[in-house]
């Protein structure tokens, strides 16, 4: 009677016989086989792994169905398919099995993924609003709304400063109306005369300073 180990090397090579050129058949080690059913780009597609014990076959294999390439099938549609894989074992042990349980899926495959959806699910995008906030800039916004400064000729700052007592102060008197000037055009020669008098005496008392680099 042939012992576990000679009747996987068997096996291993009808495996490798009947599935020569298959692609869709993978041997990962000595072990350890994968079969993928569908179009890779067909959201229904998935892919089986079995892996022998050391008492296979009279032991049922491991069957796995979470490797990377099942990630979009349903929880539920893996579930079935591991469930139909381990009822067909259990009337298979002491056979090599792993054909059988291969082929098994394939022709059952309709009714194991009917539940599995064509294509991706649709997200619809949620409008939550952050989109339509807009954040102020307040310091920016102040030096929009902030007026210019006007910018000054050399002369027009001489004149400024002329007017001044150098000290940033304006000399007094610098806004009185030129009385004299006034009352020569609107009233009689002895006003405007007195008038003259009247500012030659204030000019006296606050002399006005010029700076000395002219």
């Amino acid at each position: 009677m042939s012992t576990p180990l000679e009747q996987q090397t068997d096996e291993r090579e009808a495996l490798q016989s009947i599935y020569e050129g298959d692609e869709n058949f993978k041997e990962i080690d000595l072990t350890t086989f994968q079969y993928k059913y569908g179009e890779e780009d067909n959201y229904k597609s998935f892919l089986v792994e079995l892996k022998w014990g050391e008492n296979y076959p009279d032991e049922a294999p491991t069957i796995n169905m979470n490797t990377f390439y099942n990630r979009n099938l349903l929880p539920a549609v893996k579930e079935e398919i591991q469930m139909a894989l381990s009822t067909e074992a259990s009337q298979w042990l002491g056979c090599g099995m792993t054909y059988t349980l291969f082929e098994c899926i394939k022709d059952n495959i309709e009714q194991l993924t009917a539940a599995q959806p064509e294509c991706a699910p649709t997200v619809a995008a949620v409008d939550d609003g952050v989109g339509a906030i807009k954040i102020s800039d307040t310091q920016a916004d102040a030096k929009l709304k902030e007026p210019k400064k006007e910018q000054l000729t050399k002369s027009q700052k001489r004149r400024q400063w002329e007017r001044t007592d150098h000290k940033g102060e304006r000399a007094r008197g610098w806004d009185w109306v030129d009385i004299v000037k006034h009352l020569s055009q609107t009233g009689s020669k002895e006003d405007a005369a007195a008038a003259m008098e009247s500012a030659a005496a204030a000019a006296a008392a606050n002399p006005v300073l010029h700076p000395l680099n002219t």
